[in-house]
């Protein structure tokens, strides 16, 4: 106990030992103590040192302390101790020293210089190193954070969040592989102690620095949909601290991460944001954390929408921003009243960007209306335009309307006047602003650029008014000379104040502007120089020898020189190409007029301003370059260049060539009129296309249901097969099978009647056959044959007994010749009896002789109905023979009707194909 009362304050007898000393007995403590009280008091001793001996702590120790989080995990105090130790023997956080030592734990604190912050910082970092040799480290770390307990979980945050200060690539790596690592950090935000999920935004902050794939692990954790649950509940705009940490975060995983910001968009989450820019009508007394909750706010509206982004993306976030009313509530807080400048500023960038290439954007804000009590500085609505007039010749043309004599309006300010009013202000920034706006409105449109020279302002009562060019050209030329008063005149354009030249800010700005103007416009180069005094000015500021801060101004003269030799149609006499190339290299020299031409290349705002559209300026006196002049000046430097350099020789043979095309402007005319042909058959051919087409539609829907009946087909052919024995039906129409089933019913219905038909002639038969067997015939067969046999049978009986009958008639008409004869001995009695003998004998075999006659016609009628049957049955059999035949034969036509509907399916098909639908 004497050695924890030494090493805790107390009064130990004897000599102190070292803290070194001290350090290396602790550490053996921890080592080799069996009991776990004393491995926690000796950690606990430890943590006490480890600020006021950090280094000794660190060297000796860290071994120690990790094998505490490894054998000691069911102690929470113990762990929270280990913790705590390798926090501070890694953190550099001089704050946290001053903190402590507030709390006694060391005796005085060195204010460090730099050189001892530098070495504090580079012992934090190699301690970072020492414990993330073993990735292991970074896994059992990871593996107490879901400890709940509050002395484990909030050191392990503050000790992974300095981790990754200090060596955040290497251990952002360890965590990406390590199974569910970035899930068991994301829980954070769900804890519902504020310090732990409060330090767990600062955790992910650091975790989310420059690694796309733990920005994209960590938004599909639903870390957007928890962030901003957070930044409702701390009160959105007016919450604290929280909240700016949320959207620095948000900041980090939507940044340059395409992927989260279409996730971010899909999710309906820019929806969410538009309660955010809410503001009242009383805005003054805004606090400092406002302010910086804003400021962030609108940084996240601008990632969604910048002009780095792929176009399609932009367009789609700005067409949500615009749909869910975010666009009107930004253009509301531009509108109100008592809105700092730092944020108001920040709300023009971002308006500017929302509604930059989105001309539905573009509308909309060109219904917005200022109000005009108080009125809106200029420079609000000038910054505003250089993206409101990107790509959007409307919105130009109506700028350059405001300004023309026939739209303007006595009892309103035009956007125009606005324009000229910041041109020709005496602030050096509205004049760049102005320029620079004004550019944005000619920029690609000859038809504004030639518009705007019939702009007229009046300098002063009494005096004949000027143009808008030769205006800008006196304020470079003259400077202070020119008259600081301007009035407006009737029916002409509103004039401004002009302002003195003097500043590099309003030349540079009035010079951008020129060249903008005057480039790819020969008409508006005629005009330049059809004012005597513009050349000498531009020839004698080339030429000069000025400071560093003219330069530019130099290399500005020159671009503006250059133009006018490149973009020169010759028309004036004393101005030709040639004539003002040979005054360059009287006056100038060639190669130093290509050396001041460089300047603007050469200049470090130029590099920035050509690196990204957004216009990023430190202070107002750097903003002198425009994103679109940079480009300009880039298609520009090598062919003035070029230009200035072509010697006579070689301008006659330019002008040889363009006689030359000239002479095939005919040629060029018959293929224009054959173009225009061909744009005409094109349009034929668009319109054939789109007629067939919808003649594709409609084949594909006859053919679905072509297809669908022949399906129908095969399916009745199947049944009627089975049916019909084998018959060959294939496709039958409805109606068609619904007549073969008549059909077959007919039949089936004369082959009952043939049925009922022959058992009577069955019957018949039978009859015979009984009274046949009556006569003692013997022979009775089923069939016809028999019945003809008996017949012929009983006809031969018939004769027989008639040859008997003749004969016996003969015997009688002997005996009555013999009687007659004899003599009259003989007796009466006698001859009656045997008379009356013969008599009943005759009369007996006629009776006989009647009843078979009359049998035998009998049997012939019934043999005559017999064959009569047989030939109705015959003519039946025929007949149904007939119909079967028929019903092949329209079976075979059906088939037949089939293979041509295939054959034109087939040719459709080709069709379709041919025209590229299939």
């Amino acid at each position: 106990m004497n050695f924890f009362r030494g090493v805790m304050g107390g009064q130990p007898a004897g000599p102190q030992p070292s803290g070194a000393e001290t350090i290396q007995k602790l550490c053996d403590r921890v080592a080799s103590s069996t009991l776990l009280e004393d491995r926690r008091d000796a950690v606990r001793a430890l943590k006490s040192l480890s600020k006021k001996y950090r280094l000794e702590v660190g060297t000796q120790a860290m071994s120690d302390l990790v094998q505490i989080l490894q054998t000691d995990r069911s102690d929470s105090e113990i762990i929270g101790y280990a913790l705590d130790t390798l926090f501070n023997i890694i953190c550099n956080d001089e704050e946290e020293e001053q903190d402590a030592a507030s709390m006694g734990m060391r005796k005085a604190v060195a204010v460090p210089d730099e050189n001892s912050q530098k070495q504090m910082d580079d012992l934090g970092v190699q301690f970072t190193d020492k414990f993330i040799q073993d990735p292991e480290n970074i896994t059992l770390l990871l593996t107490l954070l879901e400890e709940f307990d509050f002395h484990v979980r909030w050191p392990g945050v503050k000790l992974l969040t300095i981790l990754l200060k200090n060596q955040c690539v290497q251990v952002q790596g360890i965590i990406l592989v390590s199974p569910m690592g970035v899930s068991r950090l994301m829980d954070l935000l769900a804890d519902s102690r504020e310090v732990i999920r409060n330090d767990g935004l600062l955790l992910l902050q650091q975790l989310t620095k420059s690694n796309a794939a733990i920005q994209k692990i960590v938004a599909f954790e639903n870390a957007f949909e928890r962030l901003l649950d957070i930044i409702t509940e701390e009160g959105s705009s007016d919450g604290g601290i929280v909240v700016e940490d949320c959207l620095i975060l948000l900041l980090n995983l939507l940044r340059n991460n395409s992927s989260n910001q279409n996730f971010f968009k899909e999710g309906s989450y820019i929806q969410r944001m538009k309660p955010w820019f809410e503001v009242g009508d009383d805005n003054s007394g805004w606090s400092a954390q406002k302010v910086t909750n804003l400021h962030l706010m609108l940084q996240l509206v601008r990632v969604m929408v910048s002009p780095v982004n792929s176009p399609g993306a932009t367009a789609s976030c700005q067409k949500s921003m615009y749909q869910c009313g975010l666009l009107q509530q930004l253009c509301t807080i531009l509108m109100a009243t008592g809105v700092p400048a730092d944020i108001l500023t920040e709300t023009i960038n971002t308006v500017s960007e929302v509604i930059r290439g989105s001309q539905v954007n573009q509308d909309y804000f060109a219904s917005v209306n200022a109000p005009s009590n108080p009125p809106r500085p200029a420079i609000v609505v000038l910054l505003m335009s250089m993206c409101f007039l990107y790509r959007n010749q409307k919105g130009q043309g109506e700028i350059v309307a405001t300004l023309l004599p026939s739209t303007i309006d006595a009892n309103s300010i035009s956007a125009g006047q606005l324009l000229c009013g910041g041109l020709f202000s005496v602030d050096s920034l509205s004049n760049w602003c102005a320029a620079v706006a004004l550019a944005h409105a000619l920029q690609d449109n000859l038809t504004q650029k030639e518009q705007l020279l019939r702009v007229q302002l009046a300098t002063s009562l009494g005096k004949p008014p000027v143009s808008l060019l030769q205006q800008c050209t006196n304020i470079l030329s003259q400077g202070d000379k020119v008259n600081r008063r301007s009035f407006p005149t009737e029916n002409q354009g509103s004039s401004m104040d002009p302002c003195p030249a003097s500043k590099v800010q309003t030349r540079v700005g009035l010079l951008m502007l020129l060249c903008t103007w005057i480039s790819n416009c020969p008409i508006a180069v005629t005009h330049f120089l059809h004012n005597q005094e513009n050349v000498p000015f531009l020839t004698g500021q080339i030429s000069e020898n000025l400071g560093e801060d003219e330069r530019l101004v130099q290399g500005l003269c020159a671009l503006l020189l250059g133009i006018c030799i490149y973009h020169n149609d010759n028309s004036l006499e004393n101005y030709t190409k040639e004539k003002l190339k040979q005054l360059i290299e009287k006056r100038i020299g060639k190669e130093n007029f290509v050396e001041k031409l460089s300047f603007i290349t050469k200049h470090e705002l130029y590099s920035r301003a050509a690196q990204k559209p957004q216009p990023v300026f430190p202070s107002p006196e750097q903003m002198l370059f425009d994103h679109e002049f940079t480009k300009l000046v880039k298609d520009l430097e090598g062919v003035i260049t070029k230009a200035v350099h072509k010697s006579s020789e070689e301008e006659k043979k330019e002008e040889e060539v363009k006689k030359t095309l000239e002479q095939h402007d005919s040629i060029v005319t018959q293929y224009k009129e054959l173009i225009r042909e061909q744009d005409s058959q094109l349009q034929e051919l668009k319109e054939q296309v789109s007629s067939m087409s919808s003649q594709k539609e409609m084949m594909q829907s006859t053919l679905t249901q072509q297809l669908s009946q022949i399906q129908q087909h095969k399916d009745q052919y199947n049944i009627l097969k089975l049916k019909l024995d084998g018959s060959q039906v294939n496709g039958l129409q409805t109606e068609e099978l619904a007549q073969l089933r008549v059909e077959v019913e007919e039949l089936r219905r004369l082959q009952a009647l043939l049925h009922i038909q022959q058992g009577d002639k069955d019957t018949l038969i039978a009859a015979l056959r009984s009274e046949s067997a009556q006569t003692g015939d013997a022979a009775g067969g089923p069939d016809n044959t028999q019945l003809i046999q008996e017949l012929e049978a009983l006809r031969s009986r018939v004769q027989s007994q008639q040859a008997e009958i003749s004969q016996l008639q003969m015997d009688r008409v002997d005996l009555l010749r013999r009687a007659e004869a004899q003599s009259s001995e003989a007796s009466a009695a006698g001859e009656t009896s045997e008379d009356s003998d013969l008599g009943g004998r005759l009369a007996a075999q006629t009776s006989e002789t009647d009843r078979l006659k009359e049998s035998l016609a009998g049997m012939e009628q019934q043999m005559a109905s017999t064959t009569s049957t047989e030939a109705i049955l015959q003519a039946e059999k025929t007949k149904l023979q007939g119909e079967v035949q028929e019903s092949k034969k329209e079976q075979d036509d059906l088939l037949m009707l089939l293979a041509d509907q295939d054959q034109k399916i087939s040719s459709l098909k080709q069709k379709l194909k041919d025209l590229g639908h299939m």
